[in-house]
């Protein structure tokens, strides 16, 4: 039976790893891969144009499913809702195996030509948890709760690389004072929507949302169906 398209992608990741440690998210990385499944390279071709940075996005992408299901398993039934969060960030770090390669895709995605495709990937991941976790926000409300997650997540996974404490206990102490910095922000919001006068101030942030979201609009914002 011929395999799709995502079967090969997997596989491609799966045999990227062991690479990766050494070469990066790289074409001797890719190259290497496609090797070792032996796999037609045209076709590795046509279902990673860029190569490594594909394999890089797709092994990204899959720490997110991996994070998904297990907010779909997981009892946080009575839990805060500030703690279903950071609950969702710690899982999606938990998703790793080996922090070398997400320090590898963190350089990678630190150059220039690759910046949009890394902040692309952070914001569907703090999307993905807010979306997980019932978020059903129309407003203005949609985009800065991403926004505020994409920055805690971020620097939670700098923090989290080169965190060296038993079970990584520094840094889930880290991620719990930044996800009070973003629930102080959305009581903030929430406050400013209940009053007459202030209220007005939102007119201008909800209407570009409102923008956003229209159909057509919303192609190139990270995370947005169809992005």
């Amino acid at each position: 039976m011929a395999q799709s398209y995502d079967q090969i992608k997997s596989q491609l990741v799966d045999a990227a790893l062991i690479h990766v440690a050494f070469d990066g998210w790289t074409e001797a990385t890719f190259t290497a891969a496609v090797q070792d499944i032996g796999v037609d390279p045209g076709l590795a071709r046509a279902i990673c144009p860029r190569g490594g940075v594909d394999l890089a996005i797709a092994y990204h992408q899959l720490g997110d499913q991996r994070m998904i299901e297990r907010l779909g398993t997981e009892d946080l039934t009575g839990m805060r809702f500030r703690d279903k969060i950071a609950a969702g960030v710690r899982f999606r770090l938990e998703a790793v195996d080996d922090k070398e390669v997400v320090r590898r895709g963190t350089t990678l995605f630190a150059l220039p030509a690759y910046a949009g495709d890394g902040a692309k990937l952070i914001w569907g991941t703090c999307d993905a948890i807010w979306t997980a976790l019932g978020d059903g926000s129309e407003d203005v409300n949609w985009y800065t709760k991403r926004a505020t997650l994409s920055a805690v997540y971020s620097a939670t996974v700098l923090y989290w690389l080169g965190d060296e404490s038993d079970g990584h206990q520094a840094t889930w102490e880290f991620l719990d004072r930044r996800i009070g910095n973003v629930m102080q922000f959305e009581k903030f919001k929430a406050d400013v929507q209940k009053n007459p006068l202030l209220k007005p101030l939102l007119a201008g942030p909800n209407l570009v949302a409102d923008l956003l979201r229209k159909p057509g609009s919303t192609k190139d914002l990270p995370g947005r169906a169809g992005s």
